[in-house]
C-alpha cells in the first residue's frame, strides 16, 4: 500500500460518471487529477506524468500514448473497450482493464423498459391524458392504438453475456419465448441463427460487443427479414446495426417499434438519420444512460479501484490487453 500511496492517477473524462457518484476509492489509492472532458489534443499533454489513467470513452492510442512513457495501466470506466488500441498497449507493455459486470442489472432494466413501453404504447396513451384531450373525450377509456400482450411473444437475444442472460430470465418470466444467438450454444435456451432470431423475434434486443465480426450485424437485409411489427433495440453498441436502414424501417412503416440507447458517433449529429424520427411515436432514443444506474456507476469505481489494487499488487484482473 505504501507504493500504491504515490501512484499519481488521471481522471480524463469525469463527467460521464456523474457527479453524484464520489471518487473516494480512487483518492485512497495515491494523487488523483480529474478533468471533466478531455479535447483529444490534450490528452498527451494530461497523462505525461501518470502511473494509471482512467478512462470512459476517449481512445487511446499510439497518437497520444507514444510519449506517455510512465503510464503502467490504463482503466476503463465501462466494459466495452473499443476506444483503446490494444494491441499497440500489449506491445509498449500498457495494461489495460475494463469492468465487467457491474451494469447488467442497470441496462437490463432498461432494455425491458424500452421493450414494454414501445410494446405496450404507453407514450401515445401517455401524451393523450397529459394533452388534455382524455378529460375532453365522453368515454371512460380509450383503446387506440391497439396493443398487445406480450406474453406468448418470441423475444430474440443477440449476444449473451452477463446482460443478455439477465434480460433472457425476465423476458422467461413475462412470458415471452426466447430465442438466442451467440457464438457458443447453450443447452438452457434455443439457439438459432441470426437470419432466424430476426425473421421470427417480435422483440430484438442486441446485447454483443463491437468487433469486425459485429459491425453491421443487424444489417438492412436482416431488418428487411424482421415482422413489420417486430420492435428492435440495440444497448450494445451504434455500429452493430445499420443505423440508416433501421431509422428508414420505421419512416416506412415497415418495422414496428425501435429503441436506442447507443450510436456510432456519440452524441450523434444532426444529419444522423435518428434525427428524422423525433415525431416518431413509436420510437425510443436515450443518450446513452443504460449503463449508469446510480448503484451501477459506485460498483463501477469500485471494480476499477479494484483493478488498480490488483495490477500493482502483481495480480491479473480484468485483463484486456
Amino acid at each position: 500500500m505504501e507504493q500504491m500511496d504515490r501512484l499519481k492517477i488521471v481522471v480524463l473524462d469525469r463527467d460521464t460518471l456523474g457527479e453524484d457518484v464520489p471518487l473516494d476509492a480512487l483518492y485512497a489509492l495515491g494523487d488523483v487529477t480529474v478533468y471533466g472532458l478531455t479535447a483529444p489534443e490534450l490528452v498527451e499533454e494530461r497523462i505525461a506524468n501518470a502511473d494509471v489513467v482512467v478512462v470512459n470513452k476517449i481512445k487511446m492510442n499510439a497518437s497520444n500514448l507514444a510519449r506517455a512513457d510512465k503510464v503502467k495501466q490504463i482503466c476503463l470506466a465501462a466494459t466495452g473497450y473499443d476506444n483503446v488500441d490494444t494491441a499497440y498497449c500489449r506491445e509498449n507493455g500498457i495494461a489495460v482493464c475494463n469492468v465487467v459486470g457491474y451494469s447488467t442489472q442497470s441496462v437490463a432494466q432498461v432494455t425491458i423498459a424500452m421493450a414494454l413501453s414501445l410494446y405496450t404504447k404507453l407514450s401515445q396513451y401517455r401524451q393523450f391524458v397529459m394533452s388534455g384531450e382524455y378529460s375532453r373525450q365522453p368515454m371512460m377509456n380509450r383503446l387506440e392504438p391497439i396493443y398487445h400482450e406480450i406474453a406468448g411473444k418470441t423475444w430474440g437475444i443477440v449476444g449473451f453475456g452477463n446482460i443478455g442472460r439477465q434480460v433472457a430470465r425476465v423476458a422467461e418470466a413475462l412470458g415471452c419465448r426466447v430465442l438466442i444467438n451467440k457464438r457458443t450454444p447453450v443447452e438452457e435456451y434455443t439457439c438459432v441463427d441470426i437470419d432466424t432470431i430476426c425473421r421470427e423475434a417480435d422483440i430484438l434486443s442486441v446485447h454483443t460487443p463491437l468487433s469486425g465480426e459485429t459491425r453491421g450485424l443487424i444489417s438492412e437485409k436482416r431488418i428487411g427479414m424482421m415482422k413489420k411489427d417486430a420492435i428492435l433495440i440495440n444497448v450494445a453498441r451504434g455500429a452493430v446495426i445499420d443505423e440508416a436502414a433501421a431509422a428508414k424501417a420505421i419512416l416506412d412503416g415497415r418495422l414496428g417499434g425501435l429503441g436506442v440507447d447507443v450510436y456510432s458517433t456519440e452524441p450523434f449529429p444532426v444529419e444522423h438519420p435518428y434525427t428524422k424520427l423525433s415525431d416518431c411515436e413509436n420510437v425510443c432514443l436515450t443518450p446513452h444512460m443504460a449503463w449508469g444506474a446510480h448503484e451501477a456507476r459506485v460498483r463501477c469505481l469500485e471494480e476499477i479501484a479494484a483493478n488498480i489494487r490488483a495490477f500493482f499488487a502483481g495480480e491479473v484482473r480484468c485483463r484486456v490487453d
